[in-house]
């Protein structure tokens, strides 16, 4: 069982050819469909959703002359401090609610300073960050507040769409989010000032080449043929794949996205609806099982459920005998970004207890199409019997 999955089908791998041969009109449509779904007045396709934060704090540190702070939760994706040093900045981490994985909102005020360009705000996970309140506590300081919905498209909170909350939007359409074009990311905004500034970095970003698209098609079929269940076994023995590991990104390839991924896109609006429906009502259904109440509530579309063991030791247990069974509990990033050396290196260093206890003990179960019924009972087994201290392993049952 792979930890996360967005289906391809191949109706999307025709329309992912077609796109290749024709990448302008495909890149207009996605553009023009994201703007108008999200009611944003600017949207630009870049080349990942990691690309998209680079660009996006690119883009504001040109605009700005002397501020060169971002904060960021200590416990998030390895891919946003990633970006943030890409785009020469130094990332400041802040820790986190680890009931919510939102800031610390305390401890983010204190993390403010006149040299804050901006706040990445996320929605780990696909459970809603207070964006109001984030908003409020860093307008009046001039500082921008960039809504990191890369795990979080077709969510809502209040009834506004995640992703239209803050002064940027980012989306992602990794191989592992909500829908997928293999890669890819948006950025959306209704700034026009903050728009010109992204479509300035925009204008000065590679386009990709034929090399570039045959090889994103390629890509995008051996992943629509692997990342099933029955077959995801095999990438998942390749260790040179690396595949499930937390990977802090040395280097980022910013393009733009390539008509390939595009046409990959033409049908998202209705995968995302299906995909909502699906994560939504698994969700509901661990849940029930497991007696789990997330503030969202069990109907909300997370990403993956995640989930706390008692304690370090116990979370490697679990998680060694997912691995065995194949049922795809993930282990979520293995530390807090304070420990990531280059994070340390650029001064991010202050204390975040949480984040660290949240990295020891953080699991996460898969909501994705490919669960079947027994999956979800062969999972909820795992974590029930670990929740009593009685694992006996031939009365697991067999995951499909």
């Amino acid at each position: 069982m792979p930890p996360a999955a967005a289906p391809l089908g191949l109706a999307d791998l025709w329309r992912g050819l077609i796109g290749m041969l024709s990448p302008d009109r495909a890149l207009k449509r996605v553009a023009q469909e994201l703007q108008q779904h999200f009611g944003a007045r600017h949207v630009f396709l870049v080349s990942s959703g990691t690309a998209a934060l680079a660009v996006t704090m690119k883009a504001l540190a040109a605009a700005s002359s002397r501020r060169t702070s971002v904060v960021v939760p200590a416990y998030t994706c390895f891919s946003v401090p990633g970006a943030v040093l890409h785009a020469g900045l130094h990332p400041t981490p802040c820790d986190i609610d680890p009931s919510t994985f939102d800031f610390d909102h305390g401890q983010l005020e204190q993390s403010l300073s006149g040299d804050t360009l901006c706040v990445i705000a996320h929605h780990l996970f696909g459970i809603p960050a207070d964006i109001e309140r984030i908003r409020a506590t860093c307008r009046s300081r001039g500082i921008v507040v960039i809504e990191d919905a890369a795990q979080a498209m077709g969510a809502t909170w209040k009834g506004r769409p995640l992703g239209t909350l803050g002064d940027v939007g980012i989306f992602s359409f990794g191989r592992g989010k909500a829908i997928t074009g293999g890669a890819g990311g948006a950025i959306i905004t209704n700034s026009d000032c903050i728009a010109d500034a992204i479509a300035c970095q925009c204008a000065a970003l590679e386009a990709p080449t034929l090399l570039d698209e045959v090889t994103d098609f390629v890509k995008a079929v051996l992943m629509t043929i692997f990342i099933r269940p029955q077959l995801y076994w095999i990438p998942a023995s390749l260790p040179f794949l690396r595949l499930g590991e937390t990977i802090f990104p040395r280097t980022l390839s910013l393009k733009r996205l390539s008509g390939t991924q595009a046409g990959l896109l033409h049908h998202w609006r209705r995968r995302l609806r299906q995909s909502i429906r699906v994560r939504s009502e698994a969700a509901a259904e661990f849940s029930k099982r497991l007696q789990i109440a997330w503030v969202p509530g069990p109907r909300h579309p997370y990403l993956r459920l995640p989930v706390f063991a008692t304690s370090a030791d116990e979370k490697d247990r679990i998680y060694a005998r997912s691995q065995e069974l194949g049922l795809g509990l993930s282990a979520g990033y293995p530390t807090a970004i304070t420990e990531i050396p280059e994070v340390r290196d650029s001064g991010g260093s202050r204390p975040c207890c949480q984040a660290r206890r949240v990295a020891a003990h953080l699991l996460t179960i898969p909501l994705h199409h490919w669960l079947s019924a027994q999956d979800t009972e062969a999972i909820s087994a795992c974590l029930e019997m670990a929740a009593r201290r009685t694992c006996p392993p031939e009365v697991f049952p067999q995951a499909s």
